[in-house]
């Protein structure tokens, strides 16, 4: 993990400036508060197609994407059937909250789609940033929140929408999706096979 560690020097506190302007649009956040939080961030680089967080690990970190694209999926021992169950962005919150929460071991991996910079906090320091400001609770129920919708997402659309359906709405919400992400994922996440995919996108 520490491989992936950089240090808050001046260039990573302008950085902080993109983490504040997504927090303050849903709360006002005192400036001790602030100067508390920002003090146990970490900034991590990810290198590109890097598992972050494999199978059975604990998660320690929740994680604000300053750039790049993250992969959840849930690793087979045929990688031709994982199943990829979610992504996020930049300006997302990113953990395996679930394990996060319980520290317990995570049912699936992390992984890097592109080179990915993080901003994380460790467990134990998120405690410290709960007991000591306001801002703890608000970072807490982001991070759920985004896994909960991943999760509920995925499967309300599996079980409503068409292969086809599925599919633009993907890329309605993430054009991104389009450049940065190998077509073996999102067959992955619509739930369907590589030749079914690449036939939806041929009648499109």
């Amino acid at each position: 993990m520490n491989s992936y560690l950089c240090e808050l020097n001046n260039n990573g506190l302008h950085h902080l400036e993109q983490i504040k302007a997504y927090l303050e649009q849903i709360a006002t956040i005192s400036n001790e508060d602030w100067a508390f939080f920002t003090s146990k961030l970490q900034r991590r680089v990810i290198p590109k197609k890097t598992i972050f967080l494999k199978l059975n690990e604990i998660e320690n970190h929740i994680s604000f994407i300053e750039s790049g694209a993250v992969r959840l999926f849930i690793p087979k021992e045929d990688p031709e059937k994982e199943i990829t169950f979610g992504f996020s962005f930049e300006n997302q919150f990113i953990s395996a909250y679930d394990s996060f929460l319980t520290q317990k071991p995570s049912a699936y991996q992390l992984q890097a789609l592109t080179e990915t910079v993080l901003l994380s906090m460790t467990y134990n320091d998120l405690q410290a940033v709960y007991n000591h400001t306001q801002i703890g609770n608000l970072i807490g129920r982001l991070t759920a929140e985004r896994l909960f919708l991943l999760k509920s997402k995925r499967e309300q659309n599996l079980l409503n929408l068409t292969a086809e359906e599925r599919y633009m709405k993907l890329f309605k919400e993430r054009p991104e999706l389009l450049k940065e992400i190998p077509l073996k994922y999102i067959s992955s996440y619509i739930g369907v096979t590589a030749q079914a995919l690449s036939r939806i996108r041929k009648r499109m």
